[in-house]
């Protein structure tokens, strides 16, 4: 029988086993880049988790800011009213022991504060018309003639009075001013006056007083007062002439 031949491809194969380890590193090479791609895919899923975090820290800090925003002109989130749980078991304030709920720190302390300076006694004020009762009164608006200008000034508004004295009986004319009640008008109503209308008026009388002591000093002044109407300024001329009548009989009985 014949020696068979040996294959040289056969023996080339076996004898080189650098071929047999190329093939081995082939296949591993083949199986890791495909085990490698879902360990590729994972950095993806990671980046995307990422950017989803941010975008939501964004969002909740937008939020916030917004918030801050509309909370500084009365605005803001709204609030949810948490419930309320009723205790049933609890007692009512009225039934509550005295006491209880009570807290040092809110009473008020009793404190007495004695005054550093005492203040006098009230101090009345004198106007020299204690001694005398009114027996007129009525509002109006006072004019003095000022020789050196040619012209009428406004002497005050106030209400003009007729005074009797207690115990001479002696009347005279008093008027002050409206709120600072400083004197306008200071004289006895003698019987050499006369009142006279001004410039036709109805309502409007001039006189000449002798001594007015108004400013302190006795003056010679003319003066002319007006009232609200004629109805007003008839009851005073009335007034005004009856006490001339009475002073002219006391004037008379004093000589």
């Amino acid at each position: 029988m014949a020696d068979a031949k040996p294959d040289p491809a056969a023996e080339q194969v076996q004898a080189s086993p650098s071929a047999t380890l190329q093939k081995d590193e082939t296949a591993k090479v083949t199986t890791d880049i495909t085990d490698a791609k879902p360990a590729e895919d994972k950095p993806a899923a990671a980046a995307s988790t990422v950017t989803e975090t941010v975008a939501n820290a964004a969002s909740t800090a937008s939020t916030a800011v917004k918030d801050n925003v509309f909370s500084m002109f009365g605005g803001g989130p709204k609030k949810e009213k948490k419930d309320e749980v009723d205790d049933a078991d609890e007692p009512s304030g009225a039934s509550k022991p005295k006491g209880e709920d009570e807290n040092p720190e809110n009473e008020e302390p009793d404190v007495d504060f004695q005054p550093v300076v005492h203040l006098t006694e009230k101090v009345d004020v004198k106007t020299n018309e204690e001694l005398e009762e009114q027996t007129f009164k009525m509002r109006a608006k006072l004019f003095k003639f000022d020789r050196d200008s040619r012209e009428w000034k406004e002497r005050g508004t106030g209400d003009v009075r007729l005074l009797k004295h207690k115990e001479n009986g002696k009347t005279r004319l008093v008027m002050r001013r409206d709120k600072t009640l400083k004197v306008c008008a200071n004289h006895y109503v003698v019987p050499d006056m006369k009142l006279s209308p001004n410039v036709g008026s109805d309502r409007s009388w001039v006189w000449n007083a002798a001594a007015d002591v108004s400013e302190g000093e006795p003056e010679a002044q003319t003066l002319a007062i007006r009232f609200a109407n004629s109805e007003n300024a008839n009851a005073f001329k009335e007034a005004f002439i009856k006490a001339q009548q009475e002073n002219e009989a006391l004037f008379k009985a004093s000589e």
